[in-house]
């Protein structure tokens, strides 16, 4: 569903960008607008990769300086079929993480530290597997193919705005106008909206390949809060790589509207409840219970422990104290009065 959602939303664009292109540009501004666009994506997506992890401070983790999560990475690389990706470690407070690189060989995924010291391990497993997800399924294919044509749409409307666009559109200067100014929202609204769909379908396959969806979605609970009670410089200063966090790490730019490079979280929360008890028994192990508002409150807290993560700082290499969280025991049984999660039909089918 999320790859036929996928490529309806790309046919769209494409759709966007002939007719708008046609009317604002003629064939040769057409023609113009999608090699200068596609030129800079190209380029983007060959570099992309250093470039966002060197914006956002990301060190290169190894078997000794981050062992646990190395060691999780792999063994989930290895499950989903992949190439073992580069690691990286981001020194800040918001708890967060993404993945980058042009293809599977060429990969890298990287947690900052917040995320490390809120986490347990099988959370830790639920997050890196949907980053592994978004390689897998090449995203970062996919958004680059969108963002050349959402560019090449903008840049017909600037065209349009400095010459005239075509003197023969139908529309006369009044419609040439509300185009310039539409045609550029609309791209955007697509290029959301394909971005949202990756994400879904990352948590569904993140979820698949670590075996635990509830995992996941504990996580997903705890990033959100997180996110939401931190702050986060260098996205900030950067929001052109917000849609590569699990989490949009802008403050105040989590809500679900069609500008939103994310879904709603409680949405993303339910389809992972629906999809662990579509899977049955050995979707619904037991990990650290997380609160929906709704329905839910933690039944049982897991105990941290602390491992040494070697950071490398601007005043020099040292090490530091990052915690990782003990899974709850398998055994443990709600609390009295606690609700069930309601069976949900399966969101994926």
């Amino acid at each position: 569903m999320s790859i036929a959602r996928t490529g309806l939303l790309m046919a769209a664009m494409t759709a966007l960008f002939l007719t708008f292109g046609l009317m604002l540009g003629g064939e040769v501004g057409m023609v113009l607008a999608f090699v200068f666009a596609a030129g800079m994506n190209v380029f983007a997506y060959w570099k992309s990769d250093k470039m966002v992890l060197h914006m956002h401070g990301a060190q290169l983790a190894d078997s000794r300086s981050a062992p646990e999560l190395v060691s999780i990475v792999d063994m989930l690389a290895l499950k989903a079929g992949l190439p073992k990706p580069a690691v990286y470690i981001i020194d800040s407070e918001q708890p967060n993480a993404f993945a980058t690189g042009r293809n599977p060989e060429n990969a890298a995924v990287a947690a900052t530290t917040g995320l490390l010291k809120r986490l347990n391990r099988q959370e830790i497993e639920g997050v890196m597997a949907h980053e592994l997800a978004h390689i897998k399924n090449r995203d970062t294919l996919t958004m680059t193919i969108t963002a050349t044509l959402a560019g090449a749409i903008s840049m017909l409307a600037t065209f349009a705005w400095f010459f005239g666009g075509d003197r023969n559109n139908p529309m006369g200067l009044l419609g040439t106008i509300l185009m310039m100014i539409l045609a550029p929202v609309a791209a955007m609204l697509v290029q959301m909206a394909i971005s949202r769909t990756r994400e879904f379908a990352a948590d569904k396959m993140g979820a698949e390949i670590s075996g635990n969806p509830m995992a996941l979605a504990s996580a997903l609970n705890k990033l959100h809060n997180g996110v939401a009670q931190t702050h986060n410089p260098r996205a900030e200063k950067n929001p052109a790589t917000a849609h590569l966090f699990i989490v949009n790490p802008l403050k105040g730019k989590s809500f679900d509207s069609l500008f939103s490079t994310h879904p709603r979280m409680d949405i993303r929360i339910a389809k992972l409840e629906a999809l662990a008890v579509n899977m049955g028994p050995s979707g619904i192990r037991n990990t650290e219970r997380y609160a929906p508002k709704a329905h839910r409150q933690v039944s049982k807290i897991s105990q941290p422990h602390n491992i040494n993560v070697t950071a490398d700082h601007p005043w020099g290499r040292s090490k530091q104290k990052t915690s990782l969280h003990k899974p709850a025991s398998s055994g443990s049984v709600p609390e009295a009065g606690q609700q069930k999660a309601p069976k949900l039909k399966g969101p994926w089918g």
